[in-house]
């Protein structure tokens, strides 16, 4: 977490800007999530601990997270936007229930090894992408 912390301290320092305190507390928070969260998630987490902590202040931080590559941002559909962490996270892919909104992250090796060979066959030089499947749970299809 250390070297994460240090990425966004000398990226928002490059922006003129201040790792502040609350700043610091909003990273932390947010690098010891392993899931999918909101800014309003992340901001109740964050809020026990320091009170003065607006919600503007923790979407901000996260959308500076998210442009120094340190956070994905996420929508799956349901118009709430979530982000993950990166940071020494290996890439995975999505499959959303649209029935109860829970999230399946997968990793399938076939699927990027396929991914890779049509960007090379089309002379295409891909760096980044997202794969989302809509469906329903095992649950919800009861």
């Amino acid at each position: 977490m250390k070297e994460a912390k240090e990425i966004f301290e000398k990226y928002i320092a490059g922006k003129k800007l201040k790792f502040t305190n609350q700043r610091n507390l909003i990273v932390e928070t947010f690098l010891k999530e392993e899931g999918h969260i909101s800014t309003e998630e992340l901001y109740r987490k964050v809020i026990p601990k320091a009170p003065s902590i607006g919600l503007a202040t923790v979407y901000r931080t996260l959308k500076l997270l998210a442009e120094c590559g340190l956070a994905h941002e996420r929508n799956f559909g349901d118009g709430q936007t979530r982000y993950e962490h990166s940071y020494e996270h290996i890439h995975h892919d999505h499959l959303i229930c649209t029935g109860c909104g829970k999230i399946i992250e997968f990793e399938n090796t076939d699927i990027e090894k396929l991914q890779n060979e049509i960007a090379r066959k089309n002379k295409f030089k891909a760096y980044a992408h997202k794969l989302e499947l809509y469906g329903f749970c095992n649950d919800c299809k009861k």
